[in-house]
């Protein structure tokens, strides 16, 4: 698949507009499939963490329901604490490289299984889930509204007429939060972990928030 630059320097630019000065990018030369770069946006006074956003993704369009049609092309991103290790020898770690293998991995779904991704949706790593790592408990992925302070520019970028780019964040989850979701539906899980103070920054030690705690009588 040949790239547009035209449309990654439109994508560059609203992330740097948006999201804060870019610190580097992970550029993917060879790919079997939809080739995805990440760009990664340094830390910032009011945004303290990183912010790695995908490119490659709104190259192709998704296979989206009826209806739905404005919302064919999407790229990802997912945010991590100031001190992630970020490097390519960093990156022979599992444990330092699981959100950009995340990343990389839900940004092909949709062209590899003709679906789509949206708001709400949940998707597991691997069948049966599993560990993003061995330090990890999280076991897949709720897409959300990225938390950005112009949150509605920044959610759509028009790249022509016939297409426009959305964006959307990962929250990273538990077994238990995605069988509640498929249960309950989305709405219900986004109270659920609202209730644990759950943002766009990834937290190892967050609170699963739909784990049943017993106590000892």
């Amino acid at each position: 698949m040949v790239r547009s630059s035209e449309n990654y320097e439109k994508i560059y630019a609203h992330v740097e507009r948006y999201i804060g000065p870019i610190e580097g990018v992970f550029q993917e030369i060879i790919s079997d499939t939809t080739a995805i770069d990440i760009i990664v946006a340094a830390p910032t006074s009011k945004r303290n963490y990183y912010t790695l956003v995908t490119y490659g993704m709104s190259e192709l369009p998704m296979t989206v329901p009826e209806g739905a049609e404005d919302f064919r092309y999407a790229e990802l991103m997912i945010c991590l604490p100031p001190t992630w290790k970020i490097s390519d020898e960093d990156f022979k770690d599992e444990r330092n490289y699981w959100p950009f293998r995340a990343l990389k991995t839900l940004a092909r779904f949709p062209h590899e299984h003709n679906t789509w991704l949206y708001m709400g949706h949940t998707l597991a790593n691997s069948h049966p889930a599993k560990p993003y790592s061995e330090d990890v408990k999280f076991q897949g992925m709720l897409l959300s509204l990225p938390d950005v302070e112009d949150k509605k520019e920044f959610f759509n970028l028009s790249i022509s007429s016939e297409k426009d780019v959305h964006f959307f964040t990962l929250i990273p989850i538990y077994q238990e939060e995605m069988d509640y979701k498929l249960k309950n539906g989305m709405e219900a899980l986004f109270d659920k972990l609202n209730k644990v103070g759950t943002d766009d920054v990834i937290n190892l030690n967050r609170k699963n928030s739909c784990k049943k705690v017993f106590g000892i009588f």
